[in-house]
């Protein structure tokens, strides 16, 4: 009998969900395609393919995939909470307490659901999810208002630190032609001291032979005795050890690196002596801490519905929306205040189910002994 009621369970959880799933991909795509397609017609401006036809095909099945995967935790706590309300409003939890199953025994098709889901989601965010971020973001700044395609596709000032001793500066970068001008490499000695300088009034990247050039550049080395060498041209070819995306990360960088690209290049930042790293590790704890409250909220959700109140359904999902609120919000906030530096990303990411474990566990425990 058990073994039936593991299954009805679980089929109710899983069809609740996946319906949840779809209906909110629908409404949520159409709603945004009626958002953006004044800014999607701009795009064609820059690019006659950029039309409607092109995003829904190369830029709306990955965002979607972005999208439920960020909110994938509270679909299944809202999932979990609709389904389990109705059975108790139908009596069925109390017919299958009273049939000599404990509410232990019965919360088994919850765990083992909730722990398949939590498993899909672990893979798809290590690994899955950034190569739609790739797709996603190519042309996510065409659906930017202006101020934010500005600094995702427009012309900034930028720097990178190479090494401890070694940064650029571009006065002026395009990122979208990855061209630029006011191009300065410094290298210091150990005591802080310049040994050399290179500037450039314009530079460029290569894409196809994966190199800078530098255009009517001068070259300064300072040597021991502080004399100065100079040396200049009209073109000079330099590599500095990976491309413009990866010398000038912007945020997004993060979410187009698999978890092992990611470890490398957090390692490699911290190396070079980078610590505006904050952005980057906030995704990487995410990835793991996100599918891991897919489980407590699976508890926190059955503990808060199973049984059955006045106001049946409309009361438990009010409940259940206004703490899928909290959760969603408190991850956004302590993501701001782990980038200002004010607390450290593994903490800003896990605080959130540090805080709704103790409390689902409460609740759970004192709905088993009721």
């Amino acid at each position: 009998m058990f073994k039936i009621i593991d299954r009805y369970v679980i089929k109710k959880y899983l069809g609740t969900f996946s319906f949840m799933l779809i209906l909110l991909s629908i409404v949520v795509l159409v709603i945004d395609v009626q958002q953006k397609i004044p800014r999607i017609e701009n795009a064609k401006l820059i690019d006659p393919k950029l039309d409607l036809s092109y995003f829904l095909v190369h830029f709306y099945p990955y965002w979607i995939v972005n999208l439920v995967m960020t909110f994938l935790s509270i679909l299944v706590f809202i999932s979990v909470i609709y389904f389990t309300s109705r059975m108790a409003n139908n009596t069925e939890i109390v017919a299958i307490i009273s049939s000599g199953s404990s509410f232990h025994r019965f919360a088994r098709p919850y765990l083992l659901t909730s722990l398949f889901i939590a498993s899909i989601s672990l893979v798809i965010n290590h690994f899955v999810l950034p190569w739609a971020n790739i797709k996603k973001n190519e042309l996510e700044a065409y659906t930017y208002n202006a101020r934010n395609k500005e600094k995702v596709l427009g012309t900034a000032p930028v720097t990178a630190q190479l090494s401890r001793t070694e940064y650029i500066f571009i006065n002026s970068w395009n990122k979208m032609e990855r061209r630029g001008s006011g191009f300065i490499y410094q290298k210091f000695d150990k005591n802080r001291r310049m040994i050399y300088e290179l500037k450039s009034s314009d530079v460029y990247w290569d894409q196809n032979k994966k190199y800078f050039v530098l255009n009517s550049y001068v070259e300064k080395t300072v040597n021991k005795n502080d004399s100065e060498t100079l040396r200049n041209g009209f073109d000079l070819k330099k590599t500095y050890g990976a491309a413009p995306e990866e010398l000038f990360p912007n945020e997004l960088l993060g979410q187009n690196k698999t978890t092992p690209e990611l470890l490398k290049f957090i390692k490699r930042e911290n190396e070079k002596g980078n610590s505006n790293l904050n952005s980057h590790l906030n995704e990487l704890y995410q990835r793991t801490s996100m599918p891991v409250s897919i489980i407590i909220l699976t508890f926190l959700a059955l503990s808060l519905s199973s049984q059955k109140k006045r106001g049946g359904l409309g009361i438990n999902l009010a409940i259940g929306i206004s703490l899928a609120f909290m959760f969603v919000f408190s991850f956004e906030a302590l993501k701001i205040v782990s980038e200002n530096k004010s607390l450290s990303p593994a903490l800003a990411m896990w605080f959130p189910n540090l805080v709704f474990l103790p409390v689902a566990l409460y609740l759970y425990l004192k709905r088993a002994n009721q």
